[in-house]
């Protein structure tokens, strides 16, 4: 077998340059006519980062057919997937810093139609687009990938043989849908990508088939995604329409002129309000954000790795890559209608989310509301005009988001499914659980935005732009802003609830309902076994799994960047890394010239002109004067003590009700806060009842309407086809007795009657 995978890869990797380098060339020359972008030297690499997790797919399905039992679909996942990590590494490093890199790998779509010197042409190639958006998006997501593949190699080790290649097969599918979406350079090839990690995001959120709610979950993710990727599927044709391209050099180009493919002025058109918009709906589906994100709680019944890597760090947000990749368009708008209701929309849903998971006892869901909330965060800063901040915020969520989810795997993997933090406490002094122990303050520290984290630092950026984007730019920006920070005081409360719950405390513990008798049971998201460690005994003497190496291993990598990335702050010329990434991209642009398309567009910039200036920048003092204030403060200079005060302050609610003084799992002093709070508190752990009323609106109506149609097909389409049929019929049943006697004189007598009545007829036609 090893020998097949190495001639396979070899072949496949030999293949891939050769296809690479031409289309680096090809794409030099289609930079030189689409806006002086040609390709660099990082162009060959650059085409293999997509093929080589499809490669990874291919693999992992002979390795079906050869019904592989061992952990070689895995570490064949992780190998290629470390390749594709290392090779946008090296992409990265090679890139000059401010010119796209383009590789045109074939011709996918070319359609001409119309003569007379109005025919129109669709040219969709191929082709990938690489600037520093992409650049930023295809580093975490390859190395989150790689990291995630290899917790997950030792996570589902249950299921070794076809379920686990079949596991593995939709990882690298959904690895390479990701990078289609992330580095294609048009909006079909977007739309490719899109369409397939939600493929991919279907399957594996029901990945335990045979469990009712992994389906219904997979189904209604499923739905609610096709329902906002309409919107996008309409906002992309509206686009080619309005501007005669699809390719983002021309696209951009156009829209940077402020005029339509016609010439028509762009301010003039409806379409530069309608786009936005419809492109925003498709972003809301994928991101889970106001009317649609109640599919992605449900995603949780998918095993944790996939909850980490595409519902928590990469797919998730690729309606925030959508918005910011587009960002031209947005602003090209001078009332700025979309990029309104953009920032209202995370606002909200962060808020909203937020409320949910304060009264949720389910770990691993809580972590998905605050996955919600959290890109809530991420709209609200691309809505107030923080480029800069949202999409530092994504990268910096990615790292310890995952980190927080694959915590909650640990426990779950050695609980044998518990999840519930009243059945859970003090896992600090449980032998084997240090590292996760670990790993979760860190991730909750992020995540609650504690001073000097990468978590604070990237929420305190987006904040801050909420005041000084003043309210006739973006309508309510302060109020929206004030409801963020309310939310960022939630956030540190509820994620601090988790931890002072579970992992510190006094030790306590109960398995989940995956415990089996059997010591030599696999363990996992549906087994779990008792170890045979010694310690504590709990609930009938069950010893919890301690996670093995590769679980840990990733938990201290994950960890250590969660760490590391708050001193991407620091680094670059435009506010931190993030802003330098962004400054080379088409989320850049300058805010002082909205409306004025030749130069908001063209130089592509940030969002925030002070707004960076956390950092230190230079001119805060000067232009603060134009900026809004937050209680009379400037918000560059103040957020950091406020959102600090903010965190604090939930932190120490968190500590209070949830750590001091508790002696036993299953209570805390909330309890009677709850009840003091009846019903609000039981509203919020049923989730506001949203699923109850998109029910009782959508779903029975619909049942209604196709119970209806089903009696009409049944009564009366189906009855006039039995009418017609059953005429002759009941009048062959009518007659048969009368002439079928079974008397054969009778039926003598019949013919000779029906010989003379044909030649009566003869004789009265021919005389």
């Amino acid at each position: 077998m090893t020998g097949i995978t190495g001639t396979i890869l070899e072949t496949v990797l030999t293949t891939a340059f050769a296809v690479a380098d031409p289309a680096a060339e090809a794409a030099g020359h289609a930079g030189a006519h689409g806006g002086g972008h040609g390709a660099t030297s990082g162009g060959a690499l650059m085409a293999l980062i997509p093929l080589l997790p499809l490669f990874g797919a291919v693999l992992v399905g002979v390795f079906a057919c050869f019904n592989e039992k061992s952990k070689l679909p895995a570490y064949a996942t992780v190998g290629l997937l470390a390749v594709a990590f290392v090779l946008t590494l090296i992409t990265y490093l090679g890139w000059n810093g401010h010119d796209p890199i383009q590789v045109r790998l074939w011709d996918w779509i070319g359609l001409e139609w119309g003569s007379g010197g109005v025919g129109q042409t669709l040219d969709a190639g191929f082709a990938f687009y690489f600037d520093g958006l992409s650049l930023l998006w295809m580093l975490f997501v390859t190395g989150l990938a790689t990291l995630i593949g290899l917790y997950a190699s030792e996570y589902m080790e249950h299921d070794a043989g076809l379920g686990y290649c079949r596991f593995f097969g939709a990882f690298n599918l959904f690895v390479f849908s990701m990078s289609c979406l992330v580095m294609g350079d048009n909006l079909l090839m977007l739309f490719l990508g899109w369409e397939g990690v939600g493929l991919c995001s279907y399957l594996l959120i029901g990945y335990y088939y045979k469990k009712k709610a992994a389906v219904d979950a997979g189904m209604k993710a499923f739905v609610v995604n096709r329902i906002g990727d309409l919107g996008l599927l309409i906002g992309t044709l509206l686009t080619f329409t309005t501007f005669g391209s699809l390719e983002f050099t021309e696209l951009f180009a156009t829209i940077g002129h402020g005029s339509t493919a016609s010439g028509a002025p762009l301010d003039a058109t409806w379409q530069v309000w309608a786009i936005p918009l419809l492109l925003m709906m498709g972003a809301f589906g994928k991101s889970a954000q106001l009317f649609f994100y109640v599919w992605l709680p449900d995603a949780m019944e998918g095993p944790t790795p996939v909850s980490a890597l595409i519902h928590a760090a990469t797919m998730v947000t690729a309606g925030v890559y959508l918005v910011a990749r587009m960002m031209p368009l947005f602003v090209a708008d001078t009332q700025l209608i979309a990029l309104s209701v953009v920032t209202w929309g995370g606002a909200i849903t962060a808020f909203w989310a937020a409320t949910i998971a304060m009264a949720q006892y389910d770990i691993k869901r809580i972590m998905g509301y605050s996955t919600i909330s959290q890109l809530g965060y991420m709209f609200f800063g691309l809505g107030v005009l923080a480029t800069t901040g949202g999409v530092f915020h994504v990268f910096t969520h990615a790292f310890f988001k995952a980190t927080l989810f694959l915590s909650c795997g640990a426990v779950m993997h050695g609980f044998a499914g518990q999840l519930d933090l009243r059945k859970l406490s003090g896992l600090w002094k449980v032998p084997g659980f240090k590292i996760v122990v670990i790993a979760m303050l860190i991730g909750c520290l992020n995540l609650a935005g504690f001073p000097f984290t990468a978590g604070y630092f990237s929420k305190d950026m987006i904040l801050a732009e909420a005041w000084v984007t003043s309210d006739s730019t973006i309508w309510g920006s302060s109020w929206a802003g004030w409801l963020m920070l309310l939310t960022a005081g939630l956030t540190a409360y509820y994620t601090f609830r988790v931890f002072f719950r579970v992992f510190v405390g006094p030790v306590e513990y109960h398995p989940g309902d995956d415990l089996h008798d059997h010591a030599d049971d696999a363990h996992g998201e549906d087994h779990a076994h008792d170890a045979g460690q010694h310690g504590d005994h709990h609930a009938d003497h069950f010893h919890p799994h301690a996670p093995k190496w590769a679980i840990n291993l990733v938990l201290v990598a994950l960890a250590g960047g969660s760490v590391l990335a708050a001193g991407l702050y620091f680094v670059g010329d435009h506010h931190g890394w993030a802003g330098d990434m962004v400054h080379a991209s088409s989320a850049h642009f300058d805010p002082a010239h909205i409306g004025d398309h030749s130069a908001a567009v063209a130089g592509v910039g940030d969002a925030v002109a002070g707004g960076e200036s956390h950092a230190g920048d230079a001119h805060a003092g000067d232009t603060h004067a134009a900026h809004g204030t937050i209680l009379g403060l400037d918000p560059h200079k103040y957020m950091y003590y406020i959102s600090a005060i903010v965190g604090f302050v939930g932190i120490g609610v968190a500590f209070v009700l949830h750590f001091a003084g508790r002696t036993e799992a299953a209570t805390s002093r909330a309890d009677s806060l709850a009840r003091a709070m009846e019903p609000v508190h039981t509203w919020a752990e049923r989730k506001w009842y949203v699923d109850e009323f998109y029910h009782f609106i959508i779903v029975t109506p619909l049942k209604v309407i196709s119970h209806l149609f089903h009696w009409f097909d049944k009564l009366v389409i189906d009855g006039i086809v039995e009418l017609f049929g059953g005429v002759p019929k009941a009048s062959s049943e009518s007659l048969s007795p009368a002439t079928q006697t079974g008397v054969l004189h009778d039926y003598a007598l019949r013919m000779v009657a029906g010989v003379a009545v044909v030649l009566v007829v003869v004789a009265i036609v021919l005389y």
